[in-house]
């Protein structure tokens, strides 16, 4: 049967596909995590060469209450991050969803402009605007509101802003997809009813929505634990998360193994939030559709 000119006809052209695309995912995606995860439990000797001795001392070590301590900030910058975000796109996308397709293609082209310039520009932008000397400051004690420079900058509302900033179009995507797909026949039958606004948002549309704002809340909290080069910048050193201390061991500390046990740590936490995800009925297909 495997020999017959058919099966090849039917199964040559099929593994021709497959093969480029299943050698890119193991190579690319699978080999190193393997690598990553079989560090995690290795050691590094005085030249900060990798041991292969097998060791749990690097998982150990995430429960030091000063890793502890950066995994809770992280936490508290990703969760505030994605509370903000929430509260700003979920009103932009409504009104886009909502709008005329020439002002929806004008609201998606200001939304993904930013994406036109490196993300490491703009963040510095806004040290420009936030700093002691910078615009905001002068227009404050300008109009009398403050008699001296306030520090903006370097604080957890600093790196806030800049998750936000950076973040924000990965939850409005989201967001305005869902709400673009609700069935309108829905939001007519209950005005029909006698419903107004407010009850038809919170009995209809808000519950339909839900899904495409869990699918937004994951895309912008995953991303919002890891992004260390915004805490760099916008947080100066003081508010430290996870990311930063996973981008010191590989390069600064040169303890690859802990760094390695850090980001499988990190992996976990994005596999539970996904798994959340497909529990509340999120489909793994609708977080590619941004």
């Amino acid at each position: 049967m495997f020999n017959s000119p058919a099966f090849r006809k039917k199964t040559v052209p099929l593994f021709a596909m497959i093969s480029p695309v299943t050698a890119w995912l193991v190579l690319l995606i699978a080999a190193p995590l393997v690598y990553i995860l079989i560090i995690s439990f290795c050691t590094t000797n005085e030249s900060h060469n990798i041991v292969f001795h097998f060791t749990l001392r690097n998982y150990a070590r995430l429960f030091d209450p000063t890793i502890l301590g950066i995994y809770t900030n992280s936490l508290i910058v990703a969760v505030l991050t994605t509370v903000v975000c929430i509260l700003i796109a979920y009103p932009f996308g409504y009104i886009m969803a909502s709008t005329s397709p020439f002002k929806k293609t004008l609201m998606m082209i200001f939304l993904m402009l930013p994406f036109w310039t490196n993300s490491l520009i703009r963040l510095y932008s806004w040290r420009v605007l936030l700093g002691k000397n910078g615009y905001i400051n002068d227009f404050l004690i300008y109009i009398g509101l403050i008699d001296a420079p306030i520090e903006m900058m370097f604080t957890r509302g600093a790196v806030i802003l800049g998750m936000v900033y950076t973040l924000l179009p990965f939850m409005v995507l989201p967001v305005y997809t869902v709400i673009d797909k609700l069935d309108n026949s829905l939001i007519e039958a209950s005005k029909d009813l006698g419903a107004g606004f407010w009850q038809t948002f919170r009995n209809i549309t808000l519950p339909l929505t839900v899904p495409g704002i869990f699918a937004g809340s994951i895309m912008v909290f995953i991303p919002a634990l890891g992004y260390f080069f915004v805490s760099d910048l916008m947080g100066g050193g003081n508010n430290q998360i996870i990311g930063n201390v996973i981008s010191r061991q590989f390069k600064e500390a040169y303890n690859w193994p802990f760094g390695a046990a850090l980001s499988i740590m990190l992996i976990v936490i994005t596999l539970i939030c996904v798994k959340l995800y497909t529990r509340s009925g999120g489909k793994l297909d609708e977080l590619g559709t941004v």
